[in-house]
């Protein structure tokens, strides 16, 4: 297959690197120009174009068997949300459209699902997140899912839960600079997915997904905050976090959810199979690979 990779990252490049090792012809698009030194060793072919021009998109090569759109905001603000995400996926299915391709894949976030009270979330879930960016996703998912019933488009979702793995992980990197807190009673369940079954589920939703469905990329254990780092604690010898009152933390909680997010129809209708099916797996596979580099480093 010829394969195009939109938003070239830190996700997309290990999505490279498989679909090469399994004989693909891959192309990756990043938005400055440099970047052959990622691309490269990986077997990646390099291509500039930022998915919020048109024109840019316009002077890309055609056609292509499979797109991948896993496009991240830089900024993370509201407006570069709406630019690089809405009207990104716009442009981007105006392209296609004149030459459409056998699969095209998003990646969205578990963010989509506004959830607060502890519940099992599936697909067909609401959708009804607290905060504008969260929005945002929402309507990027709706305008590919039109495409798909209206004009024909075969895309399909993934929604990503919170991605960890080398060099990645928001609660791993606040527990080892000192900075971690568990809120309340710790009870806030966490969300995770290492990035190389990222990398797998879009390959399987390549293969397997069907035009204008959605499937949720999460690992087999959704987890408290309070056993993630007592686990975290007790494979490094270390001690636990303190706690604090939610109050204290309560400026930056808007949108913060607690859910449980099903994994179930990834795996029985892509036939997924984790390679990291819980965060232990994937962090103590991490946990190993910066013992190894320290000592290359002594």
């Amino acid at each position: 297959m010829r394969v195009l990779i939109i938003g070239c990252g830190y996700v997309g490049l290990q999505l490279g690197a498989e679909l090469v090792q399994q004989g693909h012809e891959v192309f990756g698009v990043r938005r400055s120009r440099g970047a052959e030194a990622d691309l490269q060793p990986a077997g990646v072919k390099h291509l500039v174009a930022d998915i919020t021009r048109p024109e840019q998109l316009a002077a890309l090569p055609q056609p292509w068997d499979w797109v991948v759109n896993c496009m991240s905001s830089s900024r993370g603000g509201l407006e570069d949300y709406r630019a690089v995400y809405l009207q990104g996926m716009r442009n981007l299915i105006g392209w296609l459209l004149a030459a459409p391709p056998q699969k095209v894949v998003y990646t969205s976030s578990t963010s989509v699902y506004g959830q607060n009270d502890g519940s099992l979330v599936t697909e067909a879930s609401p959708t009804e997140p607290a905060t504008e960016t969260g929005r945002v996703l929402v309507e990027t998912e709706s305008v590919l899912i039109e495409a798909a019933r209206q004009s024909g488009l075969p895309g399909a979702i993934l929604r990503v839960a919170g991605i960890y793995g080398p060099g990645r992980g928001y609660w791993f990197k606040q527990y080892v600079n000192g900075a971690a807190a568990i809120e309340g009673d710790g009870k806030r369940l966490l969300n995770m997915i290492h990035r190389d079954d990222v990398a797998g589920a879009a390959i399987a939703a390549l293969q397997h997904g069907q035009p204008g469905e959605i499937y949720n990329a999460v690992d087999d254990e959704p987890m408290t905050q309070l056993g993630f780092f007592q686990w975290l604690s007790g494979s490094l010898g270390k001690p636990m976090p303190p706690f604090v009152p939610e109050e204290a933390t309560a400026a930056l909680k808007r949108g913060v959810t607690s859910k449980k997010v099903s994994n179930r129809r990834l795996k029985l209708e892509l036939a997924y199979r984790f390679k990291y099916p819980t965060f232990r797996e994937g962090y103590a596979a991490e946990l190993l690979r910066l013992d190894r580099e320290g000592e290359r480093q002594a």
